[in-house]
């Protein structure tokens, strides 16, 4: 069979639904200026899909950093690989900066996160090694993990009885390869919004011989009496061996870091296939990130106002009845239950007539008849926008109880 005509039988999952107005639930468009109000369909919407925790997308001194940097260096500078002559002091000096604020010897930057984190695991793991992970793992790291051709066992989220079951099992087998054991987990999930149960995962290593990396994009920034991420929320910084993170969230920006001892990460230099074999990171993005963390680390009211934000919109969607889950986070899920065809027909009442617009995720990203509406509070919002969702929300929720939507237009269905 041809290679194109066989994947043309099979668009997967998300694929599936690409014929559903394209533009509209698929790859929609929000356009203006980066913020809680911004254009969709030439209407102006109120915007909870956006990872701009702190607000710092359209910071005046962020915009202006980014331009004299643009200005400085254009986006080429500098050329090549970071180990044959993409290097600079300026990409040094944000490695320092991050590994002081997360509490580490030592940082790597990665291009982005996605890559970086399959070029982590890549780099630690050999055929005799073991490696645990929680079940709700993003997909970076289980896409890292197919990677791995030795042992991999899953253990179910936050389930740390099982989670000891799974090492049993893994310290079995390191005892004959003479591997290692890897535990992977994350800091915040990005839908549930709830932590790691990172405290009990750090103190096992009383009882097994195992490093731990942590992903916590969302808690980085966010969580912790400075913002230094999930571990020092549950005072087990300390306790991580691998910390990453992504600038894509409470940065408002592009690319990650990883941090850990310095030994460990001036190993990982050597061996990051996706950075040794990619071009550095660009300079404007660099001197943009110095910027955003400055003022990550001296602004504590910046995350003080995503969390009343926070604590606004979820106080307020319990109070009416709604399902929130499990969250400890900024991550808002908004729990309901109905098909596909419902939470397109929601999607498209938030948008077209409530103004509202957040994401809508079916399955298999939840399972099937979950409807899940993720709401993202950052400090750019106001508690006016709190109260306006909630009362759309309160409609829309009668509306679904009532059986509406299952009436309602073309069948379809909605992405993430």
């Amino acid at each position: 069979m041809d290679l194109f005509e066989k994947i043309l039988k099979d668009k997967g999952p998300l694929g599936a639904y690409s014929h559903i107005d394209d533009n509209y639930y698929m790859f929609p468009m929000l356009e203006g200026e980066i913020g809680p109000r911004m254009k969709f369909k030439g209407g102006n919407v109120l915007n909870w899909s956006l990872n701009n925790y702190l607000g710092l997308a359209n910071h005046p001194e962020v915009r202006n950093a980014d331009a004299q940097a643009a200005k400085d260096w254009g986006l080429s500078y500098p050329m090549g690989a970071r180990m044959m002559s993409g290097n600079s002091v300026h990409h040094e000096k944000l490695e320092k900066e991050l590994s002081e604020f997360v509490q580490k010897e030592d940082s790597i930057l990665l291009n982005y996160g996605y890559q970086g984190v399959l070029s982590i695991v890549d780099s630690l793991l050999d055929r005799k090694d073991v490696v645990v992970y929680d079940s709700e793992c993003h997909a970076c790291i289980i896409d890292g993990l197919r990677m791995h051709i030795g042992k991999r066992f899953v253990f179910p989220h936050n389930d740390i009885e099982n989670l000891k079951s799974q090492l049993e099992r893994a310290t079995k087998i390191v005892g004959e390869t003479g591997g290692g054991i890897l535990v992977i987990t994350e800091g915040v999930f990005g839908m549930s919004g709830n932590m790691g149960d990172l405290s009990s995962i750090v103190s096992l290593k009383k009882d097994y011989n195992f490093r731990l990396l942590v992903d916590d994009a969302h808690g980085f920034g966010t969580m912790g009496k400075t913002g230094a991420g999930s571990g020092e929320e549950q005072g087990v910084q300390d306790g991580i061996d691998l910390f990453f993170s992504t600038f894509a969230k409470s940065m408002a920006s592009i690319g990650a870091f990883v941090s850990g001892d310095a030994d460990i990460i001036d190993n990982l230099r050597y061996k990051l296939r996706s950075q040794i074999f990619a071009k550095s990171l660009p300079m404007p993005l660099v001197i943009g990130n110095l910027k955003r963390l400055e003022l990550l680390r001296s602004n504590p009211e910046y995350k003080n106002k995503l969390w009343e934000i926070v604590n606004a919109i979820q106080g307020g969607l319990k109070d009416n009845g709604f399902n929130i889950g499990t969250t400890q986070s900024p991550v808002t899920p908004v729990i309901l239950k109905g098909d596909v065809y419902e939470c397109t027909n929601i999607i498209k009442d938030l948008r077209s007539e409530y103004n509202i617009f957040c994401s809508g995720v079916i399955y298999p990203v939840v399972p099937k008849g979950v409807i899940m509406l993720r709401v993202i509070p950052t400090a750019a919002h106001t508690l006016e926008d709190v109260e306006e969702t909630i009362n759309a929300f309160k409609e829309v929720k009668k509306k679904l109880d009532d059986g509406i939507y299952q009436k309602m237009g073309e069948k379809g269905a909605v992405l993430t």
